[in-house]
């Protein structure tokens, strides 16, 4: 079980990602265990029998959140009694406060928009809490991003048109951020206290029962003996990783640990290893079924099905993914690296035989997100499924056989029919019967802590996520109580004569320096706020907007001088880190187009249009990606000369633009391209031979 000793070792807080992405990694104490617990405990309790209403699950939500950010810091402040109960002083103000909603929640209904001294007080405290976990748990970049907004709404009618506004009361702004749903416990906040959460500790239980090691056995036995098969596993791992884990960079710090070095081993240099896996693991949180938390975000948002999302996603980031893939392969071909010998790559059918029960969760959580399930129905009965394929395999496996299998299996589906019909008390009275039988089997009890470290693991792992979407909540509030919005699109439309490929160029390089600072989630949802709209007037559609800033909303985190994913590669890999944040750009390079060609052509999202125009854009879209990624590497079947890489760059472009005929020009440049590259090539490659 998690260590709970009080004799472990203090780390620094430079160990803590700035963008908190991995909350607390390597410190563990007994009271952050136990909040974990019940933090986790009342989520579960709150999704599966809704015994509260609405905003006070967003504000306990947002108290146990700001709990666990303090309580982390006063194990962090061991040795240091001012440290820790001055953390401990905040994380109870928090807790206790975030009960005012379920206490006061008639009266703040009877008295809405007229906020008594009480109200103003409480509220003032509470967004003051959220300003500064936020501040210790990423640093000052969003923090004070979330300042100006704050600054501006009460200081904004000084300012001359058109950004200035009408001017606004201390206790209107006081209400907009903390009495109602316009603020910090807005759409984010709400969609991190119900569909995240779920989704966040379903993806920590497969990982404690041994999902990564089946998916890096999967990597190895299709791709370790390819061509540059070390860092082809490491993307198809992290692209497994990502359909359980929304993290980019909690995959960083999981999957890397076992492809870096096997990469590095196989020759591959240490910076180009750090920018593969990084590349690789930013990319799951576009990857369905399981992504990102801003997927959720964005499918309250647009007030469109989850599966929806998944749907316009899913071609994209298998683009991502080949494009990196090809990335790699190229790379490769130019350093003359070579794959893995077969004999020592597991076999990825022994792998599935061996833990093939760990798919079936996932399997009935892709099942009802597609059958158009809500996530939060799809996310409990995943995480009961979880719970009980988990503990009942071990049941199975240590006392019963091939009978006691057949005997489980045969429970489990009773069960899950039973399920419809009678609710969700017959998964818990199960799962509590597996618990209650494991502590009494060989082997069991370790089952049941490692049941409760997923508790633990999860409740940590959302964390950071919960913080920032809390925090972002008064940038919303900002937007919608002053219209600052409007007058941004505005400006916006100025500066790019109304042009849509030069507002897609502005749209991306405002993602990419957002993103370096800040996490993804505050980047997608200012960017999306502000551009979107902008964006639908001019003809795409609104999911497609979305899905553009998204996109390079995670790409900022390759991008130096921040590049917070490409940082932690570099640690791992012991590499310099600019140089693996621009190893990493370049690996991501060729899919850089895929936003784009989007744009132009929403079939490639599914959104519009027929199968056919769906197979035609996909197939440019690779090609164009294959262009793309030969003229950054200067390789194709042999290295690539200078004007052969201009004209590859060229043949990418035309078939990007959107424009009568360069589909045609592009199609024939890049065939009499590699025809002609491929003749000159030759005689390498029958000397290869």
């Amino acid at each position: 079980m998690t260590s709970m000793t009080e004799t472990e070792e203090v780390i620094d807080t430079s160990e803590i990602d700035t963008k908190g992405e991995v909350f607390g990694h390597g410190v563990e104490s007994r009271p952050l265990f136990w909040i974990a617990i019940a933090f986790s405990t009342f989520q579960i309790i709150t999704a599966a029998y809704s015994p509260l209403s609405s905003l006070p699950v967003r504000s306990l939500h947002v108290g146990f959140l700001l709990l666990m950010v303090f309580a982390l810091y006063a194990a962090m402040g061991r040795g240091n009694p001012v440290k820790v109960a001055t953390a401990w002083v905040l994380g109870a103000a928090a807790m206790v406060l975030s009960l005012y909603h379920l206490i006061y929640e008639g009266d703040l209904v009877q008295r809405s928009g007229d906020p008594s001294t009480t109200d103003l007080v409480v509220g003032t405290i509470m967004v003051l809490l959220v300003f500064e976990a936020a501040r210790r748990l990423m640093g000052w970049a969003l923090p004070l991003l979330c300042m100006v907004f704050v600054a501006y709404a009460l200081f904004g009618e000084v300012l001359p048109a058109p950004l200035g506004h009408r001017g606004y009361g201390y206790d209107q702004i006081v209400n907009q951020y903390f009495l109602g749903t316009e603020g910090i416990f807005g759409i984010p906040c709400y969609v991190s206290a119900t569909y995240i959460f779920l989704f966040i500790l379903f993806g920590s239980f497969l990982e404690q029962a041994g999902m990564i090691r089946l998916f890096t056995d999967l990597a190895l036995g299709t791709v370790g003996h390819t061509k540059g098969g070390p860092a082809k596993v490491a993307v198809v791992t992290s692209g497994l990783m990502g359909t359980i884990n929304g993290s980019g960079i909690a995959n960083v710090v999981t999957t890397g640990q076992l492809t870096i070095p096997l990469m590095k081993r196989f020759g591959y240099r240490a910076e180009f290893a750090g920018a593969v896996e990084a590349t690789a693991s930013m990319g799951g949180q576009i990857m369905p079924p399981v992504m990102g938390a801003v997927a959720f975000i964005m499918a309250e948002t647009l007030n469109v099905s989850y599966a929806e999302v998944c749907k316009a996603a899913a071609i994209p980031a298998l683009l991502y993914y080949a494009s990196a893939l090809w990335m790699v392969h190229l790379e490769a071909g130019i350093a003359g690296l070579h794959g893995m010998p077969k004999d020592q790559c597991p076999s990825a059918l022994s792998a599935l035989k061996r833990q093939w029960f760990l798919m079936v969760p996932l399997a009935a959580l892709v099942y009802l997100l597609l059958a158009g399930f809500t996530p939060m129905f799809s996310g409990t009965v995943g995480l009961a499924l979880t719970a009980m394929v988990i503990l009942g395999s071990s049941i199975a496996a240590n006392i019963g056989g091939i009978l006691g299998r057949v005997v489980f299996w045969a429970v489990l589906g009773v069960v899950s029919s039973a399920f419809f019909k009678l609710g969700i008390n017959v998964f818990m009275v199960a799962v509590a019967a597996l618990v209650a039988v494991n502590l009494f089997v060989k082997g069991g009890r370790e089952t049941v802590r490692m049941t409760v470290r997923g508790l633990v693991e999860g409740a940590r792992s959302a964390v950071p996520v919960g913080v920032a979407c809390t925090l972002v909540g008064t940038i919303i509030g900002t937007m919608t109580l002053t219209g600052i919005a409007g007058s941004f699109t505005q400006g916006l439309v100025s500066m790019s004569g109304g042009s849509l490929f030069l507002t897609l160029i502005l749209t991306m390089i405002a993602s990419l320096i957002l993103g370096m600072g800040i996490p993804t989630i505050p980047t997608y949802i200012i960017t999306s706020s502000l551009v979107a709209p902008m964006l639908y007037k001019m003809g795409v559609p609104l999911i497609v907007s979305h899905m553009y800033v998204f996109y390079f909303g995670i790409l900022a985190d390759l991008t130096p001088p921040v590049g917070l994913a490409a940082f932690a590669a570099a640690s791992i890999a012991r590499a310099k880190f600019f140089t693996t944040g621009w190893w990493a750009v370049r690996v991501a390079m060729a899919g850089f187009v895929v936003p784009f060609m989007a744009v132009y052509d929403p079939s490639l999202m599914m959104v519009s249009g027929s199968l056919l125009d769906t197979t035609y854009v996909l197939a440019k879209a690779l090609v164009a990606i294959a262009l793309w990624g030969a003229a950054t590497i200067g390789f194709l079947f042999t290295p690539l000369a200078l004007w052969e890489r201009a004209l590859a760059t060229l043949g990418a472009f035309l078939l990007v633009a959107a424009i009568p005929w360069t589909d045609e020009a592009g199609f024939v440049l890049s065939a009499l391209l590699v025809a002609w590259h491929w003749w000159r090539s030759r005689p390498a490659l029958l000397k290869a031979t």
